[in-house]
């Protein structure tokens, strides 16, 4: 029998990432959109591609969250999308009720399901998610560090001209401006990252990483990055449903790790079938362990506009 997956949102994000997980063929898919007629249509031409990408199964098309019953994982991608000029904190108290009404609706449908959370700002989301569940920390988390860090290998890869299998590195802290590339472990085939680039150089793709969103949405003008979200997205469901326990970097609840608590932030976490199973914490330098800090501090703030909204 195989697993049960549900994507809400059938935009971009949502429909990319329900058809990756499709075209891997060890889950059923449900795709739940508001807009009539999308899921379905979208549900239909992934089911076509089956054949082809020799997938046995199934996706099934929504309006509704009674097909959702009983997901292994739902992912929820609902919320408006940035738009150029807006920053993800602009997004925060719509994308709140959005995520609120979702999860209401999932959660009961799922009670042992793993949300995993990929609407902006990001960590605020989850936190919202969280806390709307009633679900244990470890059955809720975020998609924002594989993201934040393939950006990352990808701009050091082609800096360096080498393969991004050889680089080795982690973004942590909140999915926006704030968030903090790891370069004192990142390294390039086990070299020290340090040793290969200048001090100037690095911080330039540093902060075009930090900038990676933004960078997209500008170039798009009418819409968002979703491919490498949705590979993303991916990834994780595959590490959750196979069990793999792989060691990721996810937005995770904190209780005391990395000196931060109570809060949402993204972290390098054990990822398996217990979704998050472990916070992996490794040593940050003085510089890296106060840009952490700081971007804990950031999404606490959000956190706090959400509170204070009600």
């Amino acid at each position: 029998m195989r697993n049960k997956v549900t994507v809400v949102g059938a935009g971009n994000v949502g429909a990319t990432a329900a058809q990756r997980i499709f075209d891997q063929g060890y889950a059923d898919v449900v795709l739940v959109d508001i807009v009539e007629g999308l899921p379905q249509g979208k549900a239909l031409d992934m089911q076509e591609s089956g054949p082809v990408v020799a997938s046995d199964a199934k996706v099934i098309g929504t309006n509704g969250y009674e097909e959702t019953a009983n997901s292994d994982v739902v992912v929820i991608t609902s919320g408006i999308a940035r738009r150029p000029g807006m920053s993800r904190d602009d997004l925060l108290l719509t994308n709140m009720k959005i995520i609120s009404s979702v999860v209401q609706e999932v959660a009961p449908q799922s009670p042992d399901g793993i949300l995993l959370i990929v609407t902006n700002p990001l960590d605020a989301m989850a936190q919202q998610a969280f806390k709307v569940s009633g679900f244990p920390k470890n059955r809720v988390v975020g998609m924002a560090g594989i993201l934040d860090t393939a950006r990352f290998r990808t701009f050091l890869a082609e800096e360096l001209n080498v393969s991004v299998e050889s680089i080795e590195a982690y973004v942590l802290g909140g999915h926006g401006d704030t968030m903090v590339p790891v370069v004192g472990s990142t390294t390039v085939g086990g070299t020290p990252i340090s040793k290969l680039l200048s001090a100037e150089r690095l911080d330039s793709i540093v902060k075009r990483t930090q900038d990676g969103g933004a960078e997209i949405v500008n170039l798009l003008k009418t819409g968002s990055a979703y491919y490498a979200p949705s590979a993303a997205i991916a990834q994780m469901v595959e590490a959750i449903l196979l069990d793999k326990k792989q060691i990721l970097p996810c937005t995770a609840y904190l209780e005391g790790e990395y000196g931060v608590d109570g809060l949402f932030v993204g972290v390098p976490i054990k990822l398996g079938a217990g979704g998050v199973e472990e916070v992996i914490e490794f040593d940050l330098n003085a510089s890296e362990a106060e840009a952490l800090r700081n971007s804990a501090a950031s999404v606490q703030e959000l956190v706090d506009v959400m509170a204070n909204a009600g």
